[in-house]
């Protein structure tokens, strides 16, 4: 399924966004537990989704069958990998969590081989997705790898997250008729209904207290941009241009958030994070196939002149 325009412009988009919440993640987790840290990001996310449905006029669902969609949809894309992420940064860095949250591309196109018919592996798809997550690895800088060994718990975890992104890609084709809005609202709330109890019972190991202003200005912006714009984009995303693209975001998080911090906060880049992102860019080129298509009609016209 070869992606638009329009679609290209909202994947970086999503992935500017998506960039920050690693960087907002840690600044949580510096008091609040990561229970807790998901919990309000999903929580704070139904809120939000719930008045901008009101004031849209949106109506709701009332077919059950969605809603248990809706239910699986929010374990699969919220509950399950926002709580192993959080998890898994307490222990490892930010830089080494969005290398192995790039992998969610490798393994959504490995299910969807077998989950769906239009999505097929294709060699040059499969070299894509290589050379995508080679370029991550080398944008983030070979030296975030150090950690490997360390605390092995917190990467499977991850990885694990990437998997649950990956079926959770595929699970979603079915909202494809449904508004975004309508479809983001109700995953988030399914989601904030799992986390509510065992937020409640696990996530408050010394009691209730307030947390700092930075702590919840980063738990508001974890839920108003992290997760109620982006799962709107996501789902609009996931409708027109299918799992195994819109997974292709994660390979574009970490380069969003170095352009962040370079243009935001004043971080210079380096010439392994340049050649990184070149990558990068040139592994999505190769994913789309408008490159090889353009290189193939340059060659046949070439060869119809010589012949």
């Amino acid at each position: 399924m070869q992606m638009r325009l329009l679609d290209w412009v909202l994947l970086f988009l999503l992935s500017l966004i998506w960039g920050g919440s690693f960087y907002f993640t840690e600044i949580a987790l510096q008091e609040v537990t990561p229970l807790v840290t998901v919990w309000a990001r999903v929580g704070l996310a139904a809120l939000m989704l719930w008045l901008f449905l009101y004031f849209k006029g949106g109506k709701i669902p009332k077919d059950k069958k969605l809603w248990v969609a809706l239910l699986v949809m929010g374990v699969l894309n919220n509950a399950i990998p926002f709580s192993l992420i959080v998890w898994g940064q307490v222990a490892i860095s930010g830089s080494l969590a969005s290398i192995f949250n790039a992998t969610t591309p490798l393994f959504t196109i490995i299910l969807a081989q077998f989950l769906t018919s239009d999505e097929k592996l294709s060699p040059r798809k499969f070299l894509g997705l290589i050379l995508g997550f080679c370029g991550v690895v080398f944008m983030v800088g070979i030296e975030a790898l150090n950690g490997l060994s360390g605390v092995v718990w917190a990467q499977v975890a991850i990885l694990l997250a990437a998997v649950s992104y990956g079926f959770a890609a595929i699970w979603g084709r079915r909202f494809k008729g449904v508004d975004p809005m309508v479809t983001a609202c109700g995953q988030v709330t399914c989601s904030g209904l799992v986390m509510t109890p065992l937020a409640l019972v696990w996530g408050f190991p010394q009691g209730y207290f307030v947390p700092s202003s930075d702590v919840l200005w980063a738990l508001g912006l974890i839920a108003l941009l992290c997760t109620v714009l982006a799962y709107i984009l996501y789902f609009k995303i996931l409708a027109t241009s299918g799992a195994t693209n819109l997974m292709l975001v994660t390979f574009l998080v970490p380069l969003s958030a170095i352009v962040l911090g370079s243009s935001l906060l004043g971080e210079r880049l380096e010439g392994n994070q340049i050649a990184g992102m070149l990558v990068v860019l040139l592994s999505l080129l190769l994913i789309d196939g408008r490159l090889f298509h353009v290189f193939s009609s340059f060659r046949n016209r070439r060869k119809s002149r010589t012949g």
